[in-house]
């Protein structure tokens, strides 16, 4: 049975499941109805970043248009432009044996494609939640649903999986940003 977190709630991945190779983070949504005549596209991405919080390089950034780490060790599954339907919307796939010792931890974010153009934030999305699952086996080890406590933000940094004394933990986030992806990317040290 997954261990269901709260914002700002950390649990052991590794060390409670031993043996743990690949997890898959699913990520989903759904978006209120309102007649702003726009669809939403919400996008799932990671950030490798090292022990002061940044990225290593550009390449440390995986979203829709750089699919797959160079190590390997994550790769995002594509992008689903409308959210439709029940389960994951998008989903990263981590391979823990291959993350680059110079990546401390890993972020997960979601953001709402052309936000300010399509006059669109995250006080109009609900039900937002992020599972890590055992890729092996199928079943959901960590859930962290998301509040609705969002208004202005076009973008959040859901959770994080991190480093700690040689074993990988979990970490429920939930924290939100205004200015979308860019903004994202400048806090974690990525050139746009």
């Amino acid at each position: 049975m997954a261990v269901s977190l709260k914002k700002g709630q950390k649990v052991d991945l590794t060390k409670t499941n031993p043996g743990l190779k690949e997890v898959l983070i699913g990520l989903g949504w759904d978006t209120n109805k309102y007649d702003g005549g726009s669809e939403f596209d919400l996008d799932a991405a990671a950030f490798l970043l090292n022990g002061t919080g940044k990225v290593n390089s550009d390449d440390d950034f995986i979203f829709y248009q750089n699919l797959k780490h160079a190590s390997g060790s994550v790769e995002h599954l594509g992008d689903n432009l409308t959210g439709a339907g029940e389960g994951d919307d998008e989903e990263i796939v981590i391979d823990l044996s291959k993350v680059p010792e110079n990546v401390e931890k890993i972020d997960f974010t979601v953001t709402i494609y052309e936000a300010e153009e399509r006059k669109q934030n995250f006080g109009q999305v609900e039900n937002a939640f992020i599972r890590v699952v055992n890729k092996a086996s199928g079943e959901e080890l960590i859930r962290y649903d998301l509040g609705e406590d969002f208004s202005i933000e076009t973008a959040v940094v859901i959770g994080e999986l991190y480093r700690n004394k040689g074993e990988w933990k979990f970490n429920a986030i939930g924290s939100g940003f205004s200015g979308g992806l860019a903004a994202l990317c400048k806090n974690f040290g990525v050139n746009v």
